[in-house]
């Protein structure tokens, strides 16, 4: 479970993240909603310790993200973020294999090796597994940071807009497969995403921010209403039901 109590981040003057209090349960996928600036990657960043708070506190299966040593967090929890730069020139395997750090220190086994292939083989990327990664698309690269995310072998996978510049063919195959990631391989599912079909059709709960304040949280059924979606949005959104579930209707 991921406990977040009374979490507060601010910049100056300004606060990005409001007294959020949150229980996201394991198992499944919890997608965050909100528009720009809603606090979404902030309170991820906090979550996955790539940002301190400046109040509350923050547990991922018991252990305390502040006080926890980096190794034990890493083998708990992975992390991708938005932007994802590699300065060198590094094949896919070259970076799926970063995720067996916390794991291998840097000296792979054999077991380490093995699960590089599966991560590799997971994302459909062994044709492009030798491939220097400035030689691929957008899309393929995105994949290849997510096998990254999946190869360190945590139960807990935080990611920030897993669908940037990705196409809609992309962004389904992402989708899916951490979908799978969740109902077959057990793992705990938090992202950031903006297109909130997207997370009504894939997810299991979905948390709502607005200004840094959480709206409501909760199962997709609940929260795709065009109650909520006037909350978090400001906008009168219908929703219509589809045999898959609920779809927000932007152009209603």
């Amino acid at each position: 479970m991921i406990e977040i109590s009374h979490v507060t981040k601010r910049y100056g003057s300004t606060t990005v993240v409001d007294d959020v209090s949150l229980e996201i349960p394991p198992g499944g996928v919890t997608s965050v909603i909100g528009a720009n600036g809603a606090g979404k990657s902030t309170l991820l960043s906090m979550v996955s310790r790539l940002l301190e708070a400046d109040s509350g506190r923050i547990t991922v299966d018991g252990l305390d993200v502040t006080t926890t040593d980096s190794g034990t967090l890493a083998r708990t929890l992975a992390v991708l973020r938005q932007e994802n730069h590699v300065a060198v020139r590094l094949t896919v395997r070259d970076l799926v294999a970063f995720g067996r750090f916390p794991h291998s220190g840097g000296r792979l086994s054999e077991a380490d090796h093995r699960a590089v292939d599966e991560a590799i083989d997971y994302f459909e990327l062994a044709a492009f597994a030798d491939r220097p990664l400035d030689r691929l698309s957008g899309g393929q690269r995105q994949r290849a940071h997510v096998a990254m995310v999946l190869c360190q072998g945590t139960d807990y996978v935080l990611l920030d807009e897993p669908l940037n510049n990705l196409d809609m063919r992309h962004s389904v195959h992402i989708m899916r497969r951490l979908r799978t990631m969740a109902d077959e391989l057990g793992k705990t599912v938090v992202m950031v995403v903006h297109d909130i079909n997207f997370a009504a059709r894939y997810s299991d709960r979905i948390v709502a921010m607005r200004d840094g304040a959480l709206v409501a949280h909760g199962p997709v059924d609940t929260m795709l209403t065009p109650g909520v979606l006037r909350d978090v949005y400001d906008l009168d959104i219908p929703v219509h039901e589809l045999h898959a579930g609920p779809i927000a209707d932007f152009y209603g």
